[in-house]
């Protein structure tokens, strides 16, 4: 490329677990950078973090941060992505935003790229970025949807708890640590941290993400719902959702039932539109025990699929078993796919 063709960055949050993925998947897929800027709070201001060899300081993330940078990925929370998402885009950068501020607001395209990567044409200078759990679910739903039609969607996620946070990853680790010991542990971030009640997590399952709704579904479980129907364009399809914490530190499981719109499609068929779909890697051979798992999930793109089996009392139900890394496809690769799929569209030239 030339130097025209390279651009000014800026990563919002760059100390924090999915920053850090998002400067690994840049440096990996060795994203067109002609400068980069590090931001954070100003607690982490002043930190040294090597990208390609070179030392870069971060900086407290201000709206003047933004002058001149034509490309911002955000992910250092919702407070922080409405305060400064705005500024930055009255500099005139294009940003992409990793919290759920955004992502329910009619004007901003809620994009995972293997699904809507059209929708970017409409952006008005932010892009969001769907929920992880969202994510893995649509990319494996989609080449099913586009062929088959889609009616309706039952989900249970089981998810890591790095998608809590740093501080959840450390206390499922002291509670481990502690029960192995003999010892009581001791809960004061999970299920959320800003809840009256919190739960061990070390060998155990909590069936609560986020904060309850008044309708008894919690927010992650309605932004699968909300989020869903959104990416798909399919308001009127059915979606319920059932979210679960488990003592995992990294990658997210799924066990989705689907309604399609045609019937009698073989499960072979089914397997057949997976295997062929950008960002799957179909792992799916009962006899052989063969189907994803979090162990070989974590530190790769793609979503994998397994477990494929048509359900037993409806001949247009399915079920499928989901795995992928949260904090790649989740996040930080999602992010960096929508940067690209940006330039490939010609959508982030000044």
């Amino acid at each position: 490329m030339n130097e025209q063709q390279h651009f000014d960055v800026a990563v919002v949050g760059a100390t924090g677990a999915v920053g850090q993925q998002m400067l690994k998947t840049l440096e990996q897929r060795d994203f067109p950078i002609k400068s980069l800027k590090l931001l954070s709070s100003k607690r982490s201001a002043g930190k040294q973090i090597t990208f390609k060899g070179q030392s870069y300081t971060v900086e407290e993330a201000t709206p003047e941060s933004f002058q001149g940078v034509q490309l911002a990925l955000f992910s250092a929370g919702g407070s922080v992505s409405k305060a400064l998402v705005p500024e930055a885009i009255k500099r005139g950068a294009v940003c992409v935003d990793n919290t759920s501020a955004f992502r329910m607001d009619t004007d901003v395209p809620l994009v995972v790229p293997e699904v809507n990567e059209s929708d970017l044409r409409n952006h008005q200078g932010v892009i969001a970025n769907p929920n992880c759990s969202t994510i893995q679910m649509v990319v494996a739903l989609e080449p099913i949807r586009k062929k088959l039609g889609l009616k309706k969607v039952i989900v249970s996620t089981y998810q890591a708890v790095s998608g809590a946070g740093l501080e959840a990853v450390e206390e499922m680790e002291k509670q481990t640590r502690a029960i192995l010991d003999g010892k009581e542990a001791t809960a004061e971030v999970l299920p959320v941290a800003k809840e009256k009640r919190h739960y061990q997590i070390a060998f155990n399952a909590i069936p609560q993400i986020d904060v309850f709704q008044d309708n008894g579904y919690t927010f992650e479980e309605m932004k699968m719902i909300n989020e869903t129907k959104k990416i798909m364009h399919m308001p009127e399809l059915e979606v319920a959702a059932t979210c679960v914490r488990l003592p995992i530190e990294t990658g997210h499981s799924e066990s989705i039932y689907f309604e399609t719109e045609q019937s009698g499609a073989s499960v072979k068929e089914i397997q057949a539109l997976l295997s062929e779909a950008p960002g799957i890697t179909l792992q799916d051979n009962p006899a052989e025990q063969l189907y994803p798992l979090v162990t070989n999930a974590v530190g790769k793109n793609d979503v994998f699929v397994g477990r494929v089996r048509r359900d037993l009392d409806r001949d247009n139900g399915y079920h499928a078993w989901v795995v992928s890394d949260n904090l790649l496809k989740g996040a930080a690769w999602n992010s960096v796919q929508i940067a690209e799929s940006l330039i490939k569209l010609n959508l982030l030239n000044k």
